[in-house]
C-alpha cells in the first residue's frame, strides 16, 4: 500500500494589497455612482489594483458589487439590526429615519443610500443586480411590519393600527430621504421629514398586564 503524503502548500503569488481597503474604495465608488455607471477601470484606479487582479480577488464586477453591498449593509447601523434591537417598533422606525437622516448627510460621504441609488440607475440588462436590491429593502420592510403586528398583538400598539402602510411609509420617506441628499438637501430637512413622519404613527400604550 503507497504511503499519502500530505500535500504541499501552493506557492502562488502573496497577494500585494489590502482586500478589505479595496473592497471599501470600490464600495463607495458604488455609493457615488451606481453599479452600471461605474467602470472596471474606474474600479481599479481606486482600489489601486490591476484588473487581473481584482478578478483574481473578486471574481467579476457583479461579484464585487454584491460584495460591496453586503459591507454597506452589515455595518454598525444597518437597518434591520436597528429594527431587531429597538424595544418598540415605532422606537425601531424612529431611528431608522433619524439614522437615515444623519447617515445620508454624513461630511465626506456619498449621499444618500448605496441601497437606493444603485437601483436607481440599474437598466434591464441588470435586473438581476436590481432584483437583489429590491429584497434586501423589501426584507427590512417586512421585519419592520412584523415587528409592528407584534406590538398591536402585544398592547403595545392600538388595534387597528394600519401595520402595513406604516411599514411602507417609513421606509418610502427613507428611500426618498436619500433622493433628496443626493440632490443636496440639508440634514436639518431630512431630520424634520423624519419628525414629521412619526407624527403618523399612533402613540405607543402601554401593555396590559
Amino acid at each position: 500500500m503507497e504511503s499519502v503524503l500530505p500535500a504541499r502548500p501552493r506557492r502562488g503569488r502573496p497577494r500585494s494589497f489590502d482586500r478589505d481597503a479595496a473592497l471599501e474604495q470600490a464600495m463607495f465608488l458604488f455609493w457615488r455612482h451606481g453599479y452600471e455607471a461605474t467602470s472596471v477601470g474606474e474600479l481599479t484606479a481606486a482600489m489601486g489594483i490591476t484588473a487581473p487582479s481584482l478578478y483574481a480577488a473578486f471574481g467579476d464586477k457583479k461579484a464585487l458589487f454584491l460584495e460591496s453591498v453586503q459591507r454597506y449593509t452589515c455595518g454598525l447601523n444597518s437597518s434591520r439590526q436597528i429594527i431587531r434591537e429597538a424595544a418598540t417598533a415605532q422606537a425601531a422606525a424612529e431611528t431608522l429615519l433619524l439614522t437615515a437622516a444623519t447617515g445620508f448627510t454624513r461630511p465626506g460621504m456619498p449621499p444618500g443610500c448605496l441601497l437606493i441609488s444603485a437601483a436607481m440607475s440599474c437598466s434591464d440588462e441588470a435586473q438581476d443586480v436590481q432584483l437583489t436590491l429590491s429584497k434586501i429593502r423589501s426584507d427590512t420592510e417586512a421585519e419592520l411590519l412584523a415587528k409592528i403586528k407584534k406590538d398591536v398583538a402585544a398592547g403595545r400598539l392600538p388595534v387597528g393600527t394600519p401595520a402595513a402602510p406604516l411599514a411602507a411609509l417609513t421606509m418610502g420617506v427613507i428611500y426618498g430621504m436619500s433622493t433628496l441628499a443626493r440632490d443636496g438637501a440639508k440634514r436639518i430637512k431630512l431630520i424634520a421629514m423624519a419628525k414629521t413622519t412619526m407624527n403618523a404613527w399612533p402613540l405607543t400604550m402601554k401593555a396590559e398586564a
